[in-house]
């Protein structure tokens, strides 16, 4: 299958010659996975890295007693996994898909040869790289200085793209719950918080922006404000 129209549109990818995305469908394996799929679990040697074509994809972390806590849901576009092949070559967390999806699986031996004749590649990952940890400290900022309201607000904002619109959750709220490192019963209790006073509406997976500017306000605001 000749997939290189799928790889332009990657951020990984972007301006590549054909002969570098011939190169990279040479290394690269396609599957359709089924829903709810284990990829690879916390600690396992990283093989490769994975990116989605269709589909989605959350990437997740098991406290000690089994709770889960999503760290990100990769959308179709999304690259997953692709640090676990440097370092200690090990995966840090696990990773399952949330629908039928697609994935182009990249082996890491294969992959880091490409890396290292290929200039323009690298220079994609380790930008790549520096967005990951960009989210990566954005999260630990949300959940050190931020109560539940502001990260849904902030959550909602992003996800409206910073326009009064209506959005549908891409995942559920039992999976936002746990995105946002909280509860199902606390996310219902902020939600129907935000529908009182007239900031959001809610039906089913569908929430309305009412009032976009008091809800960046609550987007911002801090735990002691």
């Amino acid at each position: 299958m000749d997939y290189r129209q799928l790889l332009r549109n990657i951020p990984l990818f972007a301006g590549l010659s054909n002969d570098d995305l011939d190169a990279l469908q040479e290394i690269g394996r396609i599957k359709e996975h089924s829903r709810g799929e284990l990829l690879f679990s916390e600690g396992e040697d990283a093989e490769g890295f994975f990116v989605v074509l269709d589909g989605k994809v959350k990437v997740y972390k098991l406290s000690a007693e089994g709770k889960e806590r999503i760290l990100h849901v990769i959308p179709p576009g999304g690259t997953f996994a692709e640090a676990a092949i440097f370092g200690d070559g090990l995966y840090p967390a696990y990773a399952e898909t949330l629908q039928r999806c697609k994935l182009l699986f990249l082996p890491k031996t294969g992959f880091l040869g490409l890396l290292m004749s290929n200039g323009r590649m690298a220079i994609n990952m380790i930008a790549g790289l520096s967005k990951f940890l960009r989210q990566f400290a954005m999260q630990v900022e949300e959940l050190t200085f931020k109560d539940v309201p502001s990260r849904l607000a902030r959550y909602l904002v992003t996800l409206a793209k910073g326009r009064a619109q209506t959005v549908e959750l891409p995942i559920s709220k039992t999976q936002l719950a746990s995105n946002l490192g909280t509860v199902s019963e606390t996310l219902s209790r902020t939600l129907r918080k935000l529908s009182d006073d007239d900031l959001i509406r809610v039906a089913g997976k569908s929430i309305e922006i009412l009032d976009l500017e008091r809800l960046e306000d609550l987007a911002d605001r801090c735990k002691d404000a």
